[in-house]
């Protein structure tokens, strides 16, 4: 929001970001990128043990030291002006999930010519070993906050998506010996999910352990196959989040103050993310109307930033913003694979 302090340097790869990406061109056929990826990863981690920072310089930077600018005043007054990101340093603990899950569809997508299979193993056989030993830990969560850690429900999910991803890669490598251990250490993190996430005043799933505050990357639990688009507890978190973070059809990351106040921008991704839900539940026609609406929103050349100003709708942050845009492939996929299977349905009567 112009005039706030929440302005960050972004010229770094985060793990997260880059490979939720990654995962999105892969399937829409660009091969060759997904390769390169897995070998920057590879290469990011010479010791397959050593912990995951969380982002990197586009050089291999593990550096990546914060500093504010004071005698630049920033974009129409929005100070500081900060180089570096201190984020590098944070323990967030979804970033194994999510790794792992960009490997696991890799070796689906390349499984006649898996190319550096043994070193994904070793990176595979890494990211377990962490993920047992800490997942029960609180950490600063997606949004990267600056002062508390809390047991974020994205996180838990995302450590119950890398030891899931992990047994795949297990079955497609043939590396079976530890199977037995890694299917009971992925239904105790499932578990303790249902148990401390779930919310019956609220009827959803909440941001974080014992809290009632609502959070959109709790969408994502559905998208990475931890719980079914249909099933009540998912169906209810959806219309509460709808309820408690729509505002005129953009949506807030949460409302809940942060380390710098209350949110006052959307997060477009969060849209998106919510967009896509709301059509995996059956509500495809509001969906589809939603999608139409914020699409009016991006720029001449149909590109978006991070955030959408709510009053103005004026594009703000990061821009263009390789996170809006691959969720906005993702709502977009789904529309057209709908489309796709009706009209094949169609052509059967």
């Amino acid at each position: 929001t112009i005039g706030e302090v929440r302005n960050w340097d972004y010229r770094f790869c985060w793990i997260r970001d880059a490979s939720m990406v990654i995962k999105v061109m892969a399937h829409l056929g660009h091969e060759n990128v997904a390769k390169r990826y897995l070998q920057f990863i590879i290469d990011l981690i010479p010791d397959k043990d050593e912990k995951l920072q969380i982002m990197y310089g586009i050089n291999k930077e593990k550096n990546l030291t914060e500093e504010t600018l004071d005698h630049l005043s920033g974009y129409k007054g929005s100070k500081p002006v900060r180089i570096g990101n201190a984020a590098y340093a944070q323990k967030q603990n979804d970033i194994y999930g999510i790794l792992m899950d960009v490997i696991h569809a890799q070796l689906i997508r390349f499984s006649t010519n898996i190319e550096n299979g043994e070193e994904l193993w070793g990176i595979t056989k890494g990211i377990v070993w962490i993920v047992q030993r800490h997942w029960k830990e609180a950490d600063k969560g997606i949004w990267e906050l600056r002062t508390e850690e809390r047991h974020f429900t994205f996180s838990k999910v995302l450590c119950w998506v890398a030891i899931d991803r992990a047994i795949k890669v297990a079955r497609i490598l043939k590396k079976t010996r530890k199977l037995e251990k890694w299917i009971d250490l992925e239904q105790e993190i499932k578990q303790d999910i249902h148990t401390n996430s779930w919310n019956s005043e609220v009827n959803a799933f909440t941001q974080s352990y014992g809290s009632k505050h609502l959070d959109a990357s709790v969408l994502l639990m559905e998208s990475y196959g931890f719980i079914n688009a249909r099933e009540p507890k998912f169906m209810s978190t959806v219309l509460a989040i709808e309820k408690e973070l729509s505002n005129d059809g953009l949506m807030y990351r949460y409302k809940n103050e942060d380390d710098f106040g209350l949110p006052s921008s959307s997060f477009t991704i969060c849209t998106f993310w919510f967009i896509n839900s709301l059509f995996k539940i059956g509500e495809e026609e509001r969906a589809q109307k939603l999608f139409d609406k914020i699409l009016g929103y991006s720029n001449h050349l149909g590109l978006f930033s991070e955030d959408i100003d709510f009053k103005t709708k004026r594009l703000l942050g990061n821009f263009p913003q390789a996170y809006s845009h691959l969720a906005l492939i993702e709502c977009a996929v789904n529309f057209s694979n709908k489309a796709g299977e009706e009209k094949v349905l169609e052509s059967m009567r």
